[in-house]
C-alpha cells in the first residue's frame, strides 16, 4: 500500500515522558506505520497509509494531551461558478499533505484551510487550487481584502456587462431572422425574397460563431477541461448544450446531405440566446453576490487610513499602519477612532452603534476605553493606543464574522452529497432523453431529440443549490453583526433556532453585577442626608462591596473616619466627627444592646424582595434601616417578556439563596429557578433544564459561567463580560443589553427559514423542470421547452436564490428602545448628584 510521510508540530511537550506518550498515541492510530517525536524540536515524524484521515492523528494527540499545532489560512478563489466547483476545489486542497479541513464558500469565493503546522505551506495550497483550474491567492488584511474583493467584483461586473452587450448585439439579428420568420409569416417571406434561405443561414452562422467564440468562449475554456478531468461543472453543461445546437446547425448549413431528409434545421438562435441569457444571469448574480458581503465591507471601511499622532508639540497625520501601541492620538469632533486605546484627556460622547448596535452615544472621559471605527462626538479626545492591526476589537469582530460566515451548517451536508453527483446525473439524463426521443419520438425525431437534450443540459442549475445555504449565512451573520450580535460559530445559527429554553445567569446578566443602595429609611429624629454622610465616611476604609455601594451613595466631600474597626460577620464600627457610628446586620445591633424592633417588619419585607437589609446606629441609637441589592438592569424585564412572547421558557441560574432567587424570579416573571448553584453546579442545572424543557441556550458573562456556556446547546456571552466567557460562547452580544438575545434568536430563525426557502426552490426547480425540459409533457399535448427558455429559467434560478438571501439585509431589531422599566431595586443616587 502506498505510504506518505508527515511532519507534525506538537504542543505541550515538557519532558521525554511527554514525547514518549505523544509518540505512542500516534503509533496507536490504525494505518500508522512508524512514528517518532523529537522533544527538542517538538516535532513528530509519521509514516502512514494514504487513506488515513489526518483528523485521526490530531484527535489522538488531543486525547493524549499534546495537541498538534494547526495553522489557518484564508484564500481568495477565482472561477467558482457552481456547487460542483466548490467540491473540486475542496477536494484539491484536502489532497495537499497536512491539510486537516478545507471549506470553500461559493458566495464569498473564498476558502478557509486548516493544516498541520510545518506539514504544508501556503504556496502548496495556492498551487493545488490553481492546478485544479481555480486560481487562488492569499488574503491580506481585512481592509485590503475588502478593497481587493470590491475591485475584483467591480471588474467582474464590468467585464460581464461588456460581454452581455456584445453578445446581445450579435444575437439580436440572429433571433430576428430565425424566430421572426417562424412567428411572423410576412417576415419569413421578406427574408426569403431579400436575403435568401442559404444566405440567412450563413449570416446566422457568422454571428453565432462570433458569440460562441467571443463572449461565450469562457464556457468552453472552463467546461471542456473539466470534462477531460472527469469533473464536469456548470460550464461543461453549457458548453455541451451550445456545442450540440451549434454543431447540428453547422452540418445543416454546410452538409445537409449527411442528415435524414427533412431534419436539416438550424438552431443558431438557440445557441446564441443561451449564451446571452446565461451571461445575463451571471451578471445579475455577480451584482447580488457583491451585496452579500456588504456587512464585512462596511465594517472594514470603518477604520480610517490615517490618524493625528501627537509628537511633542506637533500633530502629524500618520498612516494607521505606521502607528504603534503607546502612541498618543488626537481625535477631532466628528472623526472616527483609527485604533483601540485609552482616553488620556478630554471629554466627549462617542457613537459606538456600528460595533454594539446601541444607538445612544457613550460618555468618554479620562480612563475610558475607545475602539477603532467608532465616531467621536463634539469634544476633542486624546487617547493612548493599546491595540493595533488585527488586535483591535474591530479587526477581531471582522475576523469572527468572516469565520462564522464561512461555516457549513449541518443542513449543508446533504446538499454537498447531492451536488457532487448532480452534473454527471444531468449529463446522463440528457443522453437518456436523446435516446428516448430517437427511439420513441415522432418524426422528425432527430431535431426533437436535439432540442430536448440541449434543454435538459441547459435548464439544470447546480448553482442555485450551491448558493442556497452560504449566501443566507453570509447575509444573516453580517446583519447580526450590524445589530451587535456576533456569531462566533456559524452552526450556532441552526442550533439557536431549535432552543426551547433560555437560561440566564443572574449576576451581571440579569443584574448590574455589583451591589447598590436601594432603600433608606431614617429613624425618627434623624435626617437622611446627615446619616448617609456619616455612614459613607465610616465605610471609606472598607473594601467590602457593600461598603463601596454606601460610599458611592453618600457622594463626595466625606469627613475622615477614625478608630475604624471591622467586625467580621457583623459589620463595622468607626468614629466620625466625634460620633460613634455602627453599620451592620441586626445581630450587630443586638450584640450592642441597640433596639431596632420598629424596623423589623420593614426589614422582613425588603428581605422577601431579594434585598439585604442592615442597620445604622449613631451614638448607641438606631438611626436608619438600609438595604442593598444587585439592581436589575433596566432592560431585563423587557428582554424576558420578549423571549417569552417567542414561545420560550426563561430560567434563572444563580448562587443566591433560594428565597432571594425566587423573589427576583417572581418580580421578573421568570418561569424556572435553579438557586444556590456553585460554579460547578451550573452545568448540572443546565442538564436538568434540558431534560425538562429540551434544547437550551445559556446566557452568561462571568469567568464562572465558562463551563455552562460550553455545555449548553448554544452559549451566549454578554460582551461586557470576561474574555474567558466570550471565548467559551457560540454567540456574543457586544453590548450588555440582554434584549440582544432576542435579535440573535430572530436572526437565527429568519436565516434558517431563508435557507429552507432557497433549498426548496433550488431542489424543486430542478426536480420539476428537468423532466419538463426532457419533454415528459409532450405526449400529453404539453410544450417541448425551447433551449432559449431553458437558459432563461436557469439564469433566473440563481438570481432568485441570491435575491431571497439579500432580503435578510432588511431584518429589523426586535428591540423597542423605549421599552425599559425602573426596577424596584434601583440604586439610590447620591444627594450630591
Amino acid at each position: 500500500m502506498e505510504q506518505r510521510h508527515l511532519s507534525l508540530q506538537i504542543t505541550g511537550l515538557n519532558c521525554a515522558g511527554c514525547a514518549g506518550r505523544a509518540e505512542r498515541a500516534l503509533a496507536a492510530v490504525p494505518g500508522v506505520k512508524t512514528s517518532s517525536v523529537n522533544l527538542a524540536s517538538a516535532k513528530g515524524q509519521v509514516d502512514l497509509a494514504q487513506d488515513v484521515p489526518l483528523s485521526d492523528l490530531t484527535d489522538a494527540l488531543q486525547q493524549a494531551g499534546y495537541p498538534a499545532a494547526l495553522s489557518h489560512l484564508d484564500l481568495d478563489i477565482d472561477g467558482l461558478s457552481c456547487a460542483s466547483c466548490v467540491g473540486r476545489v475542496e477536494a484539491a486542497l484536502r489532497r495537499v499533505p497536512g491539510v486537516v479541513t478545507a471549506d470553500v464558500n461559493l458566495a464569498r469565493e473564498s476558502a478557509q484551510v486548516s493544516y498541520l503546522t510545518g506539514a504544508s505551506r501556503a504556496a502548496d495550497l495556492i498551487a493545488a487550487s490553481t492546478q485544479a483550474g481555480y486560481p487562488a491567492r492569499l488574503r491580506g488584511t481585512e481592509a485590503d481584502a475588502s478593497a481587493e474583493a470590491s475591485q475584483r467584483k467591480a471588474d467582474e461586473i464590468k467585464t460581464l456587462s461588456r460581454q452581455v452587450l456584445i453578445a446581445a448585439v450579435l444575437t439580436l439579428p440572429v433571433f430576428i431572422i430565425e424566430m421572426g420568420s417562424h412567428m411572423v409569416p410576412a417576415m419569413h417571406h421578406w427574408v426569403m425574397a431579400n436575403i435568401g434561405h442559404q444566405t440567412s443561414y450563413l449570416i446566422q452562422f457568422l454571428l453565432t460563431s462570433l458569440v460562441l467564440f467571443g463572449p461565450g468562449r469562457q464556457f468552453y475554456s472552463k467546461g471542456l477541461p473539466a470534462l477531460w478531468r472527469l469533473a464536469p461543472d456548470m460550464n461543461a453543461l453549457v458548453a455541451l448544450g451550445t456545442a450540440a445546437a451549434y454543431g447540428f446547425s453547422v452540418i445543416s448549413t454546410f452538409a445537409p446531405g449527411l442528415l435524414p431528409t427533412g431534419t436539416a434545421n438550424v438552431y443558431y438562435e438557440a445557441a446564441a440566446v443561451i449564451v446571452v441569457l446565461i451571461l445575463t444571469g451571471r451578471l445579475l448574480e455577480a451584482r447580488a453576490k457583491g451585496r452579500t458581503g456588504a456587512a464585512i465591507r462596511k465594517l472594514a471601511g470603518l477604520q480610517p487610513k490615517t490618524a493625528e499622532v501627537i509628537s511633542g508639540d506637533a500633530v502629524i497625520e500618520t498612516p494607521v499602519d505606521d502607528i504603534a501601541a503607546g502612541d498618543l492620538i488626537r481625535v477631532r469632533p466628528g472623526a472616527r477612532f483609527a485604533l483601540d486605546g485609552e482616553v488620556i484627556s478630554g471629554s466627549s460622547y462617542v457613537d459606538e452603534s456600528m460595533l454594539s448596535g446601541e444607538p445612544v452615544p457613550v460618555s468618554k472621559t479620562a480612563g475610558a476605553r475607545v475602539s477603532a471605527g467608532t465616531v467621536n462626538g463634539a469634544g476633542v479626545l486624546e487617547f493612548r493606543v493599546t491595540h493595533v492591526g488585527r488586535d483591535t476589537a474591530l479587526a477581531q469582530i471582522i475576523q469572527m464574522v468572516e469565520q462564522a460566515q464561512g461555516a457549513k451548517l449541518p443542513v449543508q451536508g446533504l446538499v454537498d452529497r447531492i451536488t457532487l453527483w448532480f452534473v454527471p446525473a444531468v449529463m446522463l439524463a440528457a443522453v437518456l432523453t436523446v435516446l428516448a426521443w430517437l427511439l420513441l419520438g415522432p418524426a422528425p425525431a432527430l431535431p426533437l431529440a436535439l432540442v430536448a437534450g440541449v434543454s435538459v443540459l441547459i435548464i439544470a442549475c447546480p448553482c442555485a443549490m450551491g448558493l442556497a445555504t452560504p449566501t443566507s449565512i453570509m447575509v444573516g451573520i453580517g446583519r447580526a453583526a450590524q445589530l451587535g450580535v456576533l456569531f462566533r460559530k456559524g452552526d450556532a445559527l441552526q442550533r439557536l433556532e431549535e432552543v426551547q429554553v433560555i437560561a440566564l445567569d443572574k449576576t451581571g446578566t440579569l443584574t448590574e453585577g455589583h451591589p447598590a443602595l436601594t432603600n433608606f429609611q431614617a429613624a425618627e429624629g434623624f435626617e437622611r442626608e446627615a446619616v448617609l454622610r456619616l455612614i459613607g465616611a465610616a465605610e471609606t476604609q472598607s473594601e467590602h462591596p457593600i461598603a463601596k455601594a454606601l460610599v458611592a451613595a453618600a457622594g463626595k466631600g466625606l469627613p475622615k473616619a477614625e478608630k475604624v474597626e471591622a467586625i467580621p460577620g457583623y459589620g463595622l464600627r468607626a468614629t466620625v466627627e466625634g460620633q460613634e457610628v455602627l453599620v451592620g446586620a441586626e445581630r450587630l445591633m443586638q450584640s450592642e444592646g441597640i433596639a431596632c424592633d420598629t424596623f423589623k417588619a420593614q426589614a422582613d419585607l425588603w428581605a422577601s424582595e431579594g434585598e439585604t437589609p442592615f442597620y445604622a446606629a449613631i451614638n448607641g441609637a438606631t438611626a436608619a434601616l438600609l438595604s442593598v441589592a444587585d439592581p436589575v438592569k433596566p432592560d431585563t424585564p423587557a428582554a424576558i417578556r420578549a423571549l417569552q412572547a417567542q414561545g420560550l421558557k426563561v430560567a434563572m441560574i444563580t448562587g443566591d439563596a433560594t428565597a432571594t432567587a425566587k423573589a427576583i424570579a417572581a418580580r421578573l416573571g421568570i418561569d424556572a429557578v435553579r438557586a444556590e448553584c456553585l460554579p460547578g453546579d451550573k452545568v448540572a442545572a443546565l442538564q436538568d433544564l434540558q431534560t425538562q424543557y429540551g434544547k437550551l441556550a445559556f446566557v452568561g458573562d462571568g469567568l464562572n459561567d465558562a463551563p455552562a456556556l460550553a455545555a449548553a446547546d448554544v452559549g451566549i456571552a454578554i460582551g461586557t463580560g470576561t474574555d474567558v466567557a466570550i471565548e467559551a460562547a457560540d454567540v456574543v452580544l457586544v453590548s450588555g443589553d440582554l434584549r440582544r438575545t432576542l435579535d440573535a434568536l430572530t436572526i437565527s430563525r429568519a436565516t434558517m427559514r431563508n435557507i429552507r426557502q432557497n433549498l426548496g426552490w433550488a431542489f424543486g426547480y430542478n426536480i420539476l423542470l428537468v423532466p419538463v425540459a426532457a419533454g415528459v409533457l409532450y405526449p400529453f399535448g404539453g410544450p417541448l421547452l425551447s433551449p432559449a427558455l431553458a437558459a432563461g429559467a436557469m439564469a433566473l434560478s440563481s438570481v432568485f436564490v441570491l435575491s431571497n438571501a439579500l432580503r435578510l439585509h432588511r431584518l429589523k431589531s426586535g428591540i423597542d428602545e423605549g421599552d425599559t422599566v425602573q426596577s424596584p431595586a434601583q440604586p439610590i443616587h447620591s444627594p450630591a448628584e
